[in-house]
This record gives structure tokens, sequence and C-alpha cells, in this order.
């Protein structure tokens, strides 16, 4: 009989934060090629497929420290989906309900808030979010005016009465402009009163996304700045909904993550 061969594979846990899907990584498993690998391992056809990929570290001052690589392989400072998904999990593993997580933004405290089988419910504090006031993005013979807003990654917020057909082309074309100098996440937002907001995302090196947890805040910091909305928001998107809350100048965003499966993926 012929002998199994062994085939060399790296484990994951996929866990998904609203329908923003992450897997999650040992970093000391990590590929010399991390960009690379996660390309393949995100593709949504070749492989498992995700928005992303958390990869974990051992850190001595926190409980984890994570690099998040998008789809595409590019870096990012940080996902509130992303960094929620990371404290299911090891919630789920350690029965940790209090988590410090260093991220490329610096360190977020996730605090348990209810839990209901592999669905884990989390409020993380995000800091302090600065909001610009509106500026006009000129696009070809088209302007766009929005707000720049900044939760150590960069956002761009476009108030909007109703979702255009073609806002997803649009979202691009402001990414591809030579006014954000690092790439931007877009949010296209209808106020629908003080307390909730209509939220579509496109984020850098993923393209359109189901939720956004930093875009939700940077959607409600915005519509607050502005008048639009007043401290608690729930922000709705296609994948669910999260909340945004202040205290002072701190940001609080509140929202659910779930594990969805582990497995192999090959090399």
């Amino acid at each position: 009989m012929r002998g199994q061969s062994s085939t060399a594979a790296i484990p994951f846990v996929k866990a998904s934060a609203c329908g923003n899907d992450f897997l999650l990584i040992d970093g000391a498993l990590a590929p010399p090629d991390m960009a690379g690998f996660t390309r393949r391992i995100c593709d949504r056809h070749e492989g498992v497929g995700a928005d992303g990929v958390e990869w974990m570290f051992t850190d001595v001052a926190a409980d984890v420290e994570i690099r998040l690589l998008n789809g595409d392989g590019s870096e990012a400072e940080i996902s509130g989906n992303g960094t929620r998904c990371v404290a299911a999990y090891i919630c789920q593993e350690q029965g940790r309900e209090k988590l410090a997580i260093r991220t490329g933004a610096g360190v977020k405290t996730c605090t348990l808030t209810a839990r209901r089988d592999q669905e884990y419910e989390f409020e993380m504090e995000l800091g302090e979010a600065r909001v610009q006031k509106e500026i006009t993005i000129k696009l070809g013979a088209r302007k766009v005016r929005g707000a720049p807003v900044s939760l150590g990654n960069p956002h761009f917020v476009i108030f909007v009465t109703e979702f255009g057909e073609k806002w997803q082309l649009q979202a691009a074309e402001i990414q591809r402009s030579a006014e954000f100098k690092q790439g931007v996440n877009v949010e296209v937002v209808v106020a629908e009163g003080v307390h909730d907001l209509q939220a579509r995302f496109f984020e850098r090196g993923v393209g359109e996304t189901r939720s956004s947890g930093t875009g939700s805040c940077a959607a409600a910091m915005a519509a607050m700045a502005s008048g639009k909305a007043e401290s608690p928001v729930r922000v709705h998107a296609p994948g669910g909904a999260q909340t945004v809350r202040t205290e002072g100048q701190r940001v609080f965003l509140r929202g659910a993550a779930r594990m969805v499966c582990r497995g192999e993926f090959f090399l």
C-alpha cells in the first residue's frame, strides 16, 4: 500500500464581525513572504476567503500583538472588527474577558459585554478620533465633499441622501486621489436620525466590505462633529449594526464577533 505523504500546512481560525471576515494565524508560523501567503489564503476562490489576516504575536506588555494584512497583502494600522475577532478568539481559548491588544495604532482594550454560543460581543476603546473640516476632492469633472477622519488609520466620510448605484466606483476613484498619500478608507453615509446612520464601506486593500469597525467610528464621529448625530450612534451596514459612543474625547465601539471555523491551509 502506498504511504501517505505529509503536506506542510499552516493552521488558521476564521472569525467574522458583522460580515467583515478575518483569518487569525499564529505569527510564529508566518512564511517569509507574508504578503504573498496572505493574498493566497484570502482569495475567495482558490483560498479560504477573507478580508484580511490578523497575524498574532507574543507581546510582553499586552495580551497579544497583531499585524493586519489586507486581502491584497498590504499592511494596515488597525481594523476594529479584526481586533474584536482576535479578542473573541482569545476569550474562547483562554476565557479572558478583558484584553489589551497591541495594534499598529496602539494598544486597544477590549471588554466582553455578552456571549452566546460562538458569538462574542465586545466593547473596545479606540482612543481619540481626529475629525477634520470637510474638504472637496476633484474626480475628473466632478467634485465630492467629505470629512477626513483618523482613528490611527485614515478615513474619508461622505454624507449623502441615498446610496447611488455606482457608489463603489466613486469610492475607488477617491482612494486613487493624490489627496491621500497613504490611501484612505471611504465611508458613504446616510443620516437617518440623531442616533442612527446607514453606512457603506470601501476599504484599502479590500474594496467593499459588509462592515467596518473603525469605519463605523469614523462615520459616527463625523456625524457628531457636523451636528447630524449624538452619542450613542448605531451604525447600520449590510453585515449588521455596531454602536459607537463617546466619553469626553474617547471613542468606544461595541459589536459582535463570531467564530466561524478552524482548519489548515496547505503550503
